[in-house]
C-alpha cells in the first residue's frame, strides 16, 4: 500500500500524472479510490458518482494535455478525482464543501482545470461545443474539448439541443457518456467485438482520415457527401450490432460501449479517436459506488450519504426520533392524504422522486406519480397538459432547478390559469451546495406574473394548510416554498384547513414605550421564526414598539395588513430568505410607495451577489438574516 501512496504522492497536477507509465494507472485509481472513501467517510458529500468516475477521469488527464485542452463536466457530482488530480488534493479532505473551502461543484473561479460551472445538469455540451468552436474560429487547431455528461443528465432537453447543433457546425467535439445506469445488452458475438477494435485502431482511422483528405482535394467529397458516407457506416455499424442509436442518426460517430472501469483501454480508445475530425461520442459503461461496495448496492443512499465508517460501511445517521420531519417529508406524507381524498391529484418530479419524497406517494399510488427524469421545462409543461383535461398536479421542483421552467411556468400555465400546484422544495440557503444550488430567486422571479398565487409557510402545519388550499377547485397556478431540512414542531399531522388567499396572521404585539415608534417586521416563510427568536431576545424592556406579522402569501399580498402597518407604525423591516431584490421587501416599498405613504422600509434577505457554501447558520450571518442581523434592524443600535 506504500507504493501507491508513493504514486499519487506524486501527483500535484495533471502534468505530472502523464508523467506516469500507462501500467501505473490502475494502481492510481485504486489509490484515488481509497482517499475519496477516506476523505468523505468524515467530510460528506457527492460520493457514489465520485467513486464511478474515477478511471475515466485519471484516462481524461492522462491523455489530453489540460488545461489548455477542456474538460467540460455536467452536474458536477462526478468531479472529485478531478478536483484531487488538479492541484486540490491537501485541501480537499478538510475543505470541500465546508465555508471558505472547496466549491461543492466545478468552478472556474477555483481552478483554472474547472472550465465551466457545473451544478445543474445537462449544460456541458452546449458548453462544450462553444468551446470547441471558439477554439476553431482562433485558429487554435490543436486545443481538445472534452463534455463528459451521465446518462440521467441526456434527459435534458438542454443536451438535446446542444446534440442536435453539434453536427450542423464545424466542430471536433468529443462527448463522453458516461452512462452508469442504463441497461445494456449483453455481446451478441464476434463480429461486435471485432468492429468495435476495427473502429478503435490507429491503422483503420489513420487510413479512413488519410482518404477523406485525399477525396476533399480531389473534389470527389464535400461536406453533403462527407455526411451521406456517415449515414451509411452508421447504418452497416447498426445492422452489425442489431441496433441503432440517436446519435449516429445526428451524424455524429459513435463509439462504444466501453468499459469505463478499465483505465488501460480507455486511454487506448482516448488516444485513437481524439484527432479524429467532426464531433464524436464515446459511450462507456460506469458503476456508481465502483470499488466500495455498499455503494455499488444502494447507489441512491450513497449518492450523498453523510457520514460514515469507511472500513465497515456503517453510515452516522443522526436519530429521528423526537425530532421534527424534513419539510420534504411533510410534503410527502401530507400529499397521500390530499390524493386519497381527490382522485385528481397526481405527483410529477424531474428526478427527485426521493429528494423530494414523492418516493412516498409512488410506493402507494405508483401509478399517480411521474418521473420525468432531468426535465424541468417538460415536468411544468407535461403537468399543464394533465391540468388542462382535469387532473390536479403537485409538480415538486428544487427552487433551483424551477428556473431552467420559467418560460414554461409562464406560457403553458399562467397564461392559461392552469390550476399547477408548483411546491419548490430547497427554497432559500441550502447550505453547503452552494451558489447554483441556492433557492434565491423564486419570489422575485414569479412575482410579476398575473394571476399566481405564491405563498410560503412558516412551519410544517402551514405547509399542509396551504396544500390544502392549494387543491380547492379553480385556484390556478399556485406556488408553495419551502426549505431543506428539519422543520419546527414535533407533531406534525394537525388537521389540514383553507387559509384565506392573501391574508397574513399577527404572531406578536409588543406596545411601544412612551414617545417610542412602532416597527412592523413582516417576514414570509420559515425565517420568520428566526425573527420570533430575534423578537423574544428584545421584547423586555424594548425600547421600541414590535409587530411580527407572517405574510404567508406575497402575492396576493395583504393590502389590509399594509395599509394598517402604515398608519401605526414609523419603520418596517422585511426579512425573507430569498433575494432581496424583487421579494417582499421591494413588493413592500412599491406598495408604501404607491399609495404615498412615508414609512421607512428596511429590506432584509440574500444580497445582490451569488451567496458561497458553507452552514446555513453561517450563510445566513453573512446574508444578513440571522437573529442577530434581525435584532440589529429592527433596534437600529437603540439600546
Amino acid at each position: 500500500m506504500e507504493n501507491v501512496q508513493s504514486i499519487l504522492d506524486k501527483i500535484v497536477v495533471p502534468g505530472d500524472l502523464r508523467g506516469l507509465k500507462i501500467e501505473e494507472l490502475p494502481r492510481v485509481c485504486e489509490e484515488l479510490r481509497d482517499f475519496l472513501v477516506q476523505a468523505l467517510s468524515g467530510n460528506p458529500g457527492h460520493f457514489a458518482s465520485s467513486l464511478g468516475c474515477i478511471e475515466l477521469t485519471v484516462a481524461l488527464h492522462y491523455v489530453f494535455n489540460t488545461p489548455y485542452d477542456r474538460i467540460v463536466w455536467d452536474v458536477g457530482h462526478q468531479a472529485y478525482a478531478h478536483k484531487v488530480l488538479t492541484g486540490r488534493r491537501e485541501r480537499f479532505a478538510e475543505t470541500n464543501r465546508r465555508f471558505g473551502g472547496l466549491h461543492p461543484f466545478p468552478c472556474p473561479a477555483e481552478s483554472e482545470y474547472d472550465t465551466f460551472t457545473a451544478g445543474h445538469a445537462s449544460n456541458s455540451i452546449s458548453a462544450a461545443l462553444g468551446m470547441a468552436v471558439a477554439a476553431q474560429r482562433k485558429g487554435e487547431t490543436d486545443r481538445h474539448v472534452v463534455a463528459v455528461i451521465g446518462d440521467g443528465a441526456m434527459s435534458g432537453g438542454l443536451a438535446f439541443e446542444g446534440l442536435n447543433n453539434l453536427s450542423a457546425c464545424q466542430n471536433d467535439l468529443l462527448v463522453v457518456l458516461n452512462d452508469n445506469d442504463m441497461s445494456i445488452d449483453d455481446s451478441v458475438g464476434g463480429m461486435k467485438q471485432y468492429l468495435h477494435r476495427m473502429q478503435t485502431s490507429g491503422t483503420y482511422n489513420n487510413v479512413r482520415d488519410s482518404l477523406a483528405r485525399r477525396f476533399y482535394a480531389w473534389g470527389l467529397l464535400n461536406d453533403k457527401r462527407r455526411k451521406t458516407i456517415v449515414r451509411f457506416g452508421n447504418a452497416v455499424k447498426s445492422l452489425i450490432n442489431r441496433r441503432q442509436n440517436v446519435w449516429e442518426g445526428m451524424d455524429i460517430r459513435y463509439f462504444g460501449i466501453s468499459d469505463g472501469h478499465n483505465v488501460i483501454d480507455l486511454v487506448h480508445t482516448l488516444r485513437v479517436i481524439k484527432d479524429m475530425k467532426g464531433p464524436k461520442m464515446l459511450h462507456i459503461n460506469t458503476e456508481k459506488g465502483h470499488g466500495y461496495a455498499p455503494a455499488v448496492a444502494d447507489p441512491t443512499v450513497w449518492h450523498a450519504p453523510g457520514r460514515f465508517n469507511p472500513e465497515t460501511g456503517e453510515r452516522v445517521v443522526a436519530p429521528t426520533e423526537g425530532r421534527p420531519l424534513k419539510y420534504q417529508d411533510v410534503f410527502g406524507h401530507t400529499i397521500i392524504e390530499l390524493a386519497k381524498a381527490n382522485p385528481r391529484i397526481v405527483g410529477v418530479t424531474p428526478a427527485m422522486p426521493t429528494g423530494c419524497s414523492l418516493n412516498l406517494m409512488a410506493a402507494e399510488m405508483p401509478e399517480r406519480v411521474f418521473d420525468v427524469g432531468i426535465a424541468e421545462g417538460h415536468a411544468v409543461t407535461f403537468s399543464g397538459g394533465m391540468a388542462k383535461d382535469g387532473l390536479l398536479p403537485f409538480c415538486n421542483i428544487y427552487s433551483a432547478f424551477a428556473q431552467r421552467a420559467y418560460d414554461n411556468i409562464i406560457h403553458d400555465v399562467c397564461i392559461q390559469h392552469l390550476n399547477v400546484v408548483f411546491c419548490f422544495d430547497r427554497a432559500g440557503i441550502v447550505g453547503e451546495d452552494g451558489e447554483t444550488h441556492h433557492g434565491a430567486f423564486d419570489m422575485a422571479a414569479l412575482r410579476p406574473i398575473p394571476g399566481i398565487t405564491i405563498c410560503s409557510p412558516m412551519d410544517e402545519h402551514e405547509l399542509r394548510h396551504m396544500m390544502f388550499t392549494a387543491q380547492q377547485p379553480d385556484r390556478g397556478p399556485f406556488v408553495i416554498r419551502y426549505p431543506r431540512g428539519e422543520s419546527e414542531h414535533t407533531d406534525w399531522q394537525c388537521p389540514m384547513e383553507e387559509l384565506p388567499i392573501g391574508r397574513a396572521r399577527l404572531l406578536t404585539a409588543i406596545h411601544a414605550p412612551e414617545d417610542a415608534e412602532t416597527v412592523a417586521v413582516l417576514t414570509i416563510g420559515p425565517i420568520g421564526n428566526v425573527a420570533a427568536r430575534a423578537i423574544d431576545r428584545i421584547k423586555e424592556n424594548s425600547p421600541v414598539g414590535i409587530m411580527h406579522y407572517d405574510m404567508r402569501f406575497l402575492k396576493p399580498i395583504d393590502e389590509d395588513v399594509l395599509h394598517l402597518v402604515a398608519s401605526k407604525c414609523q419603520r418596517v423591516v422585511t426579512v425573507e430568505d430569498g433575494a432581496r431584490n424583487g421579494g417582499l421587501g421591494t413588493a413592500v416599498s412599491e406598495f408604501m410607495s404607491d399609495h404615498g405613504y412615508h414609512v421607512r422600509v428596511t429590506r432584509l434577505g440574500l444580497p445582490d451577489a451569488f451567496v458561497t457554501h458553507g452552514t446555513v447558520s453561517q450563510l445566513r450571518h453573512v446574508a444578513g438574516i440571522d437573529e442577530e442581523a434581525i435584532a440589529d434592524a429592527v433596534l437600529e443600535n437603540k439600546e
